[in-house]
């Protein structure tokens, strides 16, 4: 038995401690009975199989798609791009490999996983673009904050918590947690300070309790010293006689860390200016320090303050570029972008619609670029410019909001013009139907320039009546493009059922034409009338009259448009005539 691990009569005293601080002398713990000291040895061979039995990923997306994914979301940073999708995406096709080989691959001596850090000034998109890609990839994501480290001192638990938060992201499923993505930000603040005396354990010593989990450790999912683990626990040996312990693996887990690194461009600038930088590169021409980022070297991380086995853990580095007031500018005029999309909701919240001009956002983003910060100054940005409208349309009849130059400028002015207060120097509301066709041409333009990468990962024909019909909802609700066809696509599905529907208790295939199925699909989305409803109309409509030309031409396949969706009389009509003069031509000729 490990000295380590404490006896039921320890374990019973210190709760018992525990509970007599906590609530003095009216709770105490009674013991249920001895527990055998077998409970307290490790778990069968049985139990570790199961603990150790790893579920079969299935991934296999590649990096131009997981590329094409983020261009979707994320402005600029194609660098940055290309080296996260290409070494995550390797990253788990390599275990998916592995795990699809037997075991023959497994044991690999010296294996390095792909962990990344990520450098580069706050706002660039750091964070935003992990998350988007764990949600691509679908496996659990937790992200902590190295400073949170730091200040609690050397203590490895805290970073094993950041390992137990993935289990329990991952809904408790231990197969999911050991392929997650762990991402810790500001691991700049946890490098060394040169000037200290003595060991800087605040740093150092966070450095060191990341090693082995950033490498192929097993974490107990026990926190230890945890009144309520060390309760269930007796409750379980109680019941069992055995320990249950559960421990996950790190060996699978994507370890990504990011920081701004603000002060490590003058290490770099003095490293570089001793030497020459090959390929005709000209380290004159860098004006800013950020320009040197692109230049970063694990030598440059240990002169910052990093130990050499941390950096050796993070073998992939990308460098995030800082934003230019463009980007800004170009970030919120994406349909997708959760900014814009966050104030039309709230403003949705009141009943009140919102329109934004191309000039209004360029002023946005210029005041968002002033603040120094990147794309987390939009944020504030916009709301500078809103929330007096936020504040007070909400208790007007006002129901839409269109944002121009003279909004954002005038905006006591324009808020008595919106309620009626005072004579209209602009036509406000014209001026909102303008932003809102420009709108829906932005928008139809936007999918139509990503239409191949659209069909491809839905599965859907997207003429440009269906464009249109995403465009259509789009503006009516709030959500991005994907969103948009995700809710969509369903009704697609459930509109090709009819045809099934039918056959079954017909015998008579009928086949909808794309315009026909569009047509269904609106109904479906502007009227939320059930499929039910819709097969019992087409059912009325259509059953008897393609019957009869069944009997009497014995055709059972129809073709089906909008037009006879509109007007099945004339169709079935039509239909008759048609089908009747072919069959006296044909008796004709015989």
């Amino acid at each position: 038995m490990s000295d380590n691990i404490p006896t039921p009569k320890e374990l019973e005293k210190e709760i018992g401690e525990f509970l007599a601080q906590k609530f003095g002398n009216n709770v105490k713990i009674v013991s249920a009975g001895i527990f055998p000291e077998e409970a307290l040895t490790e778990p069968n061979e049985q139990e570790r199989k199961v603990t150790k039995k790893k579920k079969k990923i299935n991934f296999n997306l590649k990096p131009a798609e997981l590329i094409s994914y983020l261009d979707r979301y994320i402005i600029k940073q194609d660098n940055a791009k290309a080296i996260l999708a290409t070494k995550i995406c390797t990253h788990f096709n390599r275990i998916r490999l592995l795990e699809s080989s037997n075991g023959n691959n497994n044991e690999m001596v010296g294996g390095i996983k792909n962990n990344v850090l990520m450098v580069g000034p706050t706002g660039a998109g750091k964070t935003y673009m992990v998350k988007l890609i764990a949600k691509k990839i679908g496996v659990p994501f937790v992200k902590g904050d190295a400073t949170k480290f730091s200040e609690t001192g050397y203590v490895g638990g805290d970073v094993e918590d950041l390992v137990r938060d993935l289990v329990r992201e991952a809904n408790d499923n231990l197969e999911l947690a050991q392929y997650g993505i762990i991402y810790i930000d500001e691991i700049d603040k946890i490098a060394s300070s040169g000037h200290l005396i003595g060991a800087d354990i605040s740093r150092t010593g966070v450095q060191r309790a990341l090693l082995k989990p950033m490498e192929d450790t097993d974490i107990d999912l026990k926190v230890p010293h945890d009144p309520i683990s060390v309760m269930q626990d007796l409750e379980h040996y109680r019941k069992t006689g055995k320990r249950n312990k559960r421990v996950i693996n790190t060996k699978n887990i994507l370890f990504i860390m990011s920081g701004a690194f603000a002060d490590i461009a003058p290490i770099i600038k003095k490293r570089v200016a001793k030497q020459e930088i090959g390929f005709g590169a000209n380290i004159t021409s860098l004006k800013e320090n950020d320009q040197f980022l692109q230049f970063l070297k694990a030598e440059d991380l240990v002169s910052f303050g990093f130990e050499s086995e941390f950096v050796g853990r993070l073998p992939v580095k990308a460098v995030f570029d800082k934003l230019k007031e463009e980007d800004l500018y170009e970030i919120l005029k994406n349909p997708n972008n959760p900014i814009i999309l966050g104030k039309k909701l709230d403003f949705s919240a009141y009943g009140i619609d919102i329109k934004f001009d191309d000039e209004a956002l360029r002023l946005i983003a210029k005041d968002a670029y002033s603040e120094n910060t990147g794309a987390r100054g939009l944020i504030s940005a916009i709301e500078k410019v809103l929330l007096l409208f936020e504040k007070r349309l909400p208790s007007t009849q006002v129901k839409k909001l269109p944002v121009t130059r003279f909004i954002i400028e005038n905006q006591e002015q324009a808020l008595k013009e919106l309620e009626g207060l005072i004579p209209p120097s602009n036509n406000l509301y014209e001026i909102f139907e303008e932003l809102l066709n420009k709108e829906k041409e932005f928008v139809k333009d936007y999918i139509a320039k990503n239409i191949n990468n659209l069909t491809e990962k839905f599965s859907i024909n997207l003429t440009p009546n269906r464009i249109n019909i995403i465009t259509e909802f789009y503006l009516k609700n709030i959500m991005d493009i994907e969103s948009v066809i995700r809710k969509i696509k369903p009704n697609y599905e459930e509109a090709k059922k009819i045809e099934l529907y039918f056959f079954n208790d017909n015998n008579i295939n009928i086949v909808f034409e794309d315009d026909a199925l569009d047509f269904i699909v609106e109904e479906r989305l502007n009227s939320s009338v059930s499929i039910d409803s819709i097969y019992k109309k087409i059912l009325s409509d259509f059953e008897l009259g393609l019957k009869l030309v069944r009997e009497k031409t014995g055709k059972t396949r129809f073709f089906i448009d909008k037009e006879a969706l509109l007007s099945p009389e004339e169709y079935l009509e039509n239909l008759i005539k048609s089908e009747m003069k072919h069959l006296v031509e044909d008796l004709e000729e015989d």
